[in-house]
């Protein structure tokens, strides 16, 4: 999708598109690309530091996980809550764990046991090693971004 324009300063559209901010969305078009007609901020969500890398993160695993328009309800709404817990600074783990669990069990990907009790700090490392060994499987040895960028900026 397009969004022409957006970065003129008077646009209307500049100051609703921002990064992991839910959007009420209009486009028009009828190839591969969209182009916008019109957007509304649907709530706010402010991230930073290690939130802002977390909801990085989810993006990047959804990019290289899905294919395009590929509509996944339960996986969006598992998104939106780690959005959610993510800007209110609370169980950041377990959302992130919650999150990749949905995400492999609705791509398909082998998560067949009952989904365990993701805000546990006992069992969030093994749960942990356990998600990003099955995640790196999938990703077939292409290293995600977000890693890197943090492993670099750890070194800082």
């Amino acid at each position: 999708m397009v969004a022409k324009g957006a970065k003129r300063p008077y646009s209307v559209l500049r100051p609703v598109l921002s990064a992991f901010q839910p959007l009420l969305l209009s486009w028009t078009g009828n190839g591969e690309v969209k182009t916008l007609t019109r957007a509304e901020i649907a709530g706010i969500r402010p991230l930073a530091g290690a939130a802002l890398m977390s909801a990085w993160y989810m993006n990047e695993l959804l990019l290289r996980l899905l294919p395009r328009e590929d509509a996944h309800p339960l996986l969006f709404d598992a998104y939106d809550m780690a959005l959610q817990q993510l800007s209110a600074g609370t169980r950041a783990a377990g959302a992130l764990r919650r999150f990749e669990w949905t995400l492999l069990r609705e791509t398909g990907y082998g998560v067949d046991e009952a989904p365990p009790d993701f805000d546990d700090p006992a069992i969030e490392p093994a749960l942990r090693t356990d998600l990003r060994a099955r995640l790196a499987e999938i990703l077939a040895g292409r290293p995600l971004s977000t890693r890197r960028v943090l492993l670099d900026l750890q070194r800082i």
